[in-house]
């Protein structure tokens, strides 16, 4: 059974830095791509950023690229998501997901078959 399980979210200030994690459980994910989407009320899904190791490549949403960085701890199955200058348009439940390479398109999610729960991050501005 494969599980994503995110960690690290909480409120912050508009201009603060938060990072969320995401462990997965279940297969080894060196081979696949991991990522990020995120909803906001009242909003539909919205990618964020996917990052695949072999060959290493990372790929960012118009609205988050250059504030956030996705990396992953070497030899372990545990993505990250840096997120810095905080917006209040940041706002949203963020979901890891992970799913086989190669991907035609990182920012689907028909890409990804597997999803974490969601963990709430809140910007205040």
């Amino acid at each position: 059974q494969v599980q994503l399980a995110e960690s690290g979210g909480g409120l912050v200030q508009a201009g603060d830095s938060l990072r969320v994690s995401c462990a997965a459980s279940g297969r080894y994910f060196s081979n696949f791509g991991m990522g990020w989407f995120r909803q906001a009320p009242g909003k539909e899904r919205e990618f964020v950023a996917a990052a695949i190791w072999s060959p290493i490549a990372t790929y960012y949403a118009d609205s988050v690229k250059g504030r956030f960085t996705i990396s992953r701890d070497n030899g372990e199955n545990t993505v990250y998501l840096q997120m810095n200058s905080l917006k209040g348009e940041d706002t949203a439940v963020y979901y890891c997901v992970a799913g086989r390479t190669p991907f035609r398109n990182p920012s689907l999610e028909r890409e990804y078959e597997w999803w974490g729960l969601g963990t709430q991050v809140t910007v205040s501005s």
